[in-house]
């Protein structure tokens, strides 16, 4: 077992608090549903227009660090 970013010992820790014996792989898989629930991938849009983009970037900022936490969680399971 590796030492956690923050934000997945975060999620590791609210979760094991109220549900101790789960395993890392289950939290990751939730992670991953929920970022393909609630920001999915999506075209990116033409850069030239401005609020599109920014809404897309944030999308895919907010879905990328999802799945970084969902990861590296996956990747702690011993």
């Amino acid at each position: 077992m590796t030492d956690l970013s923050p934000a997945a010992q975060a999620v590791l820790d609210a979760t094991c608090s109220r549900w101790p014996r789960t395993h890392e792989w289950i939290i990751a898989a939730a992670l991953e549903a929920v970022a393909d629930q609630v920001v999915p991938v999506s075209d990116r849009p033409d850069p030239s227009n401005e609020f599109e983009y920014g809404q897309w970037l944030a999308k895919h900022t907010t879905r990328s660090y999802l799945l970084a936490i969902a990861a590296e969680l996956e990747a702690n399971e011993v």
